[in-house]
């Protein structure tokens, strides 16, 4: 859920509260349920009214458009993940400690205050070696081509990613567009705790 949208949504339950209050009227279950036989409409339906407004404060739409007759039109395998597998549409061969662009077949649309974030996949990394060399990689607002992914082969010898095969994961993320950010070039910058404190300040 997204900060502004949660706030717009809270904003919109303290106005009808407050409304319920000036008014004087107190709704309790039996008041609604007669509210609600007057419009036809029962507290059931009710209740799935207010889901699909929740939902459409709450949701984002990703567009997807196949480009290839094999691609997988990408979905979510629990509703609690953050990420969407992408699955490789082409057999390539990655030799020992080499790369490749591994093509997807799917081009996507988003919103323009978001992006797509290209991630490894645990399971590939740990049981075949394979990452994402750029991770994480970008797909910005502004891209509708084909998203392609680079692999990287850890392993001493050549590995083939198959036809079909998971080669990453995508996580839609929200994010300032540069339209949306000011670079300001200053003489000084303000105190911070940290200073310029980087690489191993903490100790290992």
């Amino acid at each position: 859920m997204q900060n502004n949208d949660q706030e717009l949504w809270n904003q919109i339950q303290e106005q009808y509260q407050k409304l319920l209050k000036e008014s004087g009227v107190s709704l309790d279950e039996e008041y609604q349920n007669q509210i609600m036989e007057s419009l036809g409409i029962s507290l059931e339906e009710l209740n799935e009214i207010e889901k699909d407004t929740v939902k459409m404060f709450t949701s984002k739409t990703i567009k997807v458009k196949r480009v290839h007759p094999d691609a997988v039109i990408p979905e979510y395998a629990y509703p609690s993940d953050s990420g969407f597998d992408l699955h490789s549409v082409e057999e390539v061969n990655i030799p020992s400690f080499g790369r490749a662009l591994v093509p997807t077949g799917i081009c996507v649309e988003i919103d323009e205050n978001t992006e797509i974030q290209v991630r490894p996949k645990s399971g590939l990394a740990i049981n075949q070696g394979l990452t994402v060399l750029n991770t994480p990689g970008t797909v910005d607002s502004g891209y509708n081509g084909e998203i392609k992914v680079i692999i990287f082969n850890t392993n001493s010898g050549m590995v083939t990613i198959k036809k079909g095969m998971k080669i990453g994961q995508a996580v839609l993320c929200p994010v300032y567009n540069g339209k949306n950010v000011i670079i300001e070039e200053v003489q000084s910058l303000g105190v911070k705790d940290r200073g310029s404190n980087g690489f191993g300040s903490t100790g290992i």
